[in-house]
């Protein structure tokens, strides 16, 4: 855009009277502005969009003409956009080169792309050639409001280059004090532009709840540059310490599961320890009665003299020696004592 302005500037200061547009009386042309450029909405169109310091554009001229003047046997009207007067018209369709040429049927438009002579033209018309084309739809017509927000930018851009000329040729001002202006006036506005665009955000942000986590962040003290990995690290230590706490919490664990085992498998074993011997203290008991009995019988035996009549009984053979001893005893005693 910067390069098209600045032919644009250099081929209007070089304009001649010889390079002016026919009279408007005598052109069949209708020349189209930011203002009536949505009478291409309705009907058929042919347009070009030209620029006076166009050696190309110049040469079609007189075929344009030809061509609008039969533009009542076709019934199709003929148009022309200047894109120095016009940049918003040119941004609007997205002209690139020149001289450029588009076909609109209803507000459908489409990019002619033959030459400029009068012949190929009104073939294009009367054949429908126009029917072949790929319209321009979406964010690439325009009437898109993408194509319009693009149409603002070119003019935006034209009216500074008419503000760059106003400076340098009507006031007579050096080229880089022009450019230090709009250097200068383009960081104002985008601090402008910044500063509006902060208040809007501070007015419509709704600040979310902090978390518990996020307030000790806050009152942390900022500590030297190296105290976050020194933190990561202690914070990797504890970490590390805390999974070998519970590997050996596991082992303990274990260890105590089977000295329980091997407790409970010693108890059992006392158990059975207590359960005999209560078994064989039992056992003694009752052979002491059966001792004290037999005893008791055999010395009434010897009272009565009846020392034939002492039943036997049956004793265990570790007892039998003491029974033997205590009759001897006995024996001997009722001896002693005579008749």
């Amino acid at each position: 855009t910067a390069l098209l302005a600045a032919g644009l500037a250099a081929a209007r200061a070089t304009e001649g009277p010889e390079q002016a547009a026919l009279p408007a009386e005598q052109s069949r042309v209708q020349p189209m502005t930011a203002s009536n450029w949505t009478l291409v909405m309705e009907g058929e169109w042919m347009l070009k969009f030209y620029a006076p310091w166009c050696p190309s554009c110049q040469q079609t001229d007189a075929e344009w003409e030809t061509f609008a003047k039969s533009g009542e046997t076709l019934q199709i009207s003929v148009g022309k956009v200047d894109v120095i007067q016009e940049p918003g018209l040119s941004g609007r369709f997205f002209v690139t080169t020149l001289p450029a040429f588009f076909h609109a049927k209803d507000g459908i438009f489409r990019r002619y792309r033959g030459p400029g002579i009068f012949e190929d033209l009104q073939n294009y018309i009367l054949e429908k050639k126009w029917q072949s084309v790929e319209p321009l739809t979406g964010w690439k017509s325009p009437a898109s409001l993408t194509m319009s927000g693009m149409a603002g930018l070119f003019s935006i851009s034209g009216k500074i280059w008419h503000l760059h000329n106003y400076f340098t040729v009507t006031l007579g001002i050096p080229a880089w004090c022009s450019y230090v202006f709009f250097v200068f006036a383009t960081l104002v506005f985008g601090l402008f532009m910044g500063l509006i665009l902060v208040i809007i955000s501070e007015c419509f942000y709704v600040p979310l709840p902090r978390t518990a986590s996020e307030r000790e962040q806050d009152q942390r003290p900022e500590g030297p540059p190296g105290t976050e990995q020194l933190q990561d690290a202690e914070e990797e230590k504890d970490d590390s310490n805390e999974e070998e706490n519970k590997d050996s919490l596991v082992d303990d664990e274990e260890e105590k599961e089977d000295l329980g085992d091997e407790e409970e498998a010693d108890e059992e074993e006392e158990e059975e320890d207590n359960v005999a011997g209560s078994v064989d203290e039992e056992k003694c008991d009752t052979n002491d009665q059966e001792l004290s009995r037999q005893g008791i019988a055999v010395q009434e035996a010897l009272e009565s003299g009846e020392t034939g009549d002492v039943p036997e009984q049956p004793c265990p053979a570790g007892t039998q020696e003491v029974t033997e001893d205590s009759l001897r005893q006995r024996k001997s005693q009722h001896a002693s004592k005579g008749p």
